[in-house]
């Protein structure tokens, strides 16, 4: 058994409506100072910042969340379009989970705010950021770490191959169907197939190892873990980066590593034509991830980039 990357003493739960959220707190001792929530990828967790929190914490105050269907949170049952919804069911999406965040910072009365977010977590981030401009308090700033590009969306299914774009209808008849993603996604929620996809994630191998595996799979171990899984795939018309930074007026930073073997720097090259991208910084040899992979390299980013506008 590898033990939590958090002292068991900080861990916390919060109550959101009828869901439990999971969620760890640092540097609070630094509440005058703009906080920073650090927002997991698809399949990830809280856990995933096990080597950023700390540092990032040592300046100001930093917290990670579990979102909903992922972590310690609770996983209930998902709804899709079309579908009748059920006591305690959601409609998993972008704005459920941005959602959730807003009501965490109201929660915490957490004013002054800076939004960091990888993979999925990067939409979510642009997604909550969108919604408090439209409630009049803005974060400070939003920090984009490989954001997903979510090129299955609908929206983008014109840049798909020919074969692809035929195939969706069928594509998406199937993964409706519950015994199909619950099959799934258990050959998926093995501790072999989890190192498999991290060594793609993590080109470099760095940090790489048996804690990142288990605090993985311990959440997918859960019996309701599919149901989120479920909701997620059937996302085919949801935000998509471009159209949130053409939206917004908070400033946005992309760190990307160029090893990123599913979101092409080259698309992230091009958001730099969106007003709200202040700058792109590449990380050689890094992947999906680079925040775990190489965090000797992020952590410096990070915390340089807090401190201009987080004082």
């Amino acid at each position: 058994m590898v033990s939590s990357p958090y002292p068991s003493d900080r861990l916390r739960t919060w109550t959101w409506g009828d869901q439990r959220i999971g969620w760890i707190a640092g540097g609070e001792e630094h509440r005058d100072r703009s906080a920073v929530v650090l927002l997991h990828g698809f399949g990830a967790c809280k856990e995933h910042w096990r080597h950023n929190l700390p540092v990032l914490a040592r300046r100001r105050p930093t917290y990670a969340l579990d979102l909903l269907g992922f972590g310690a949170s609770s996983k209930p049952r998902a709804t899709l379009i079309g579908e009748e919804s059920s006591p305690g069911s959601v409609r998993y999406s972008m704005d459920l989970w941005a959602d959730q965040v807003v009501a965490f910072l109201d929660h915490e009365e957490l004013t002054s705010v800076q939004l960091v977010g990888n993979s999925i977590g990067g939409v979510v981030a642009l997604t909550c950021a969108r919604k408090l401009e439209r409630l009049g308090r803005p974060a400070k700033q939003v920090v984009l770490i490989d954001c997903a590009q979510r090129t299955l969306d609908d929206k983008r299914l014109a840049e798909l191959p020919a074969l692809q774009r035929w195939s969706r209808p069928l594509i998406k008849t199937l993964v409706r169907q519950r015994w199909i993603t619950d099959t799934l996604f258990r050959q998926l929620a093995t501790a072999s197939v989890i190192r498999r996809v991290l060594k793609k994630a993590y080109p470099s191998g760095g940090h790489l190892d048996d804690q990142l595996v288990e605090m993985l799979l311990k959440p997918a171990q859960d019996p309701q873990a599919p149901e989120a899984f479920r909701g997620f795939i059937n996302l085919f018309n949801d935000n998509l980066a471009p159209d949130l930074l053409a939206e917004l007026k908070t400033p946005v930073r992309l760190i990307w590593g160029a090893a990123d073997p599913w979101e092409p720097v080259a698309e992230a090259e091009r958001w730099r034509r969106f007003e709200a991208v202040k700058d792109l910084t590449v990380v050689e040899g890094l992947g999906h991830c680079p925040h775990d992979e190489g965090p000797e390299r992020i952590n410096p980013l990070l915390d340089t980039f807090l401190a201009e506008v987080g004082a």
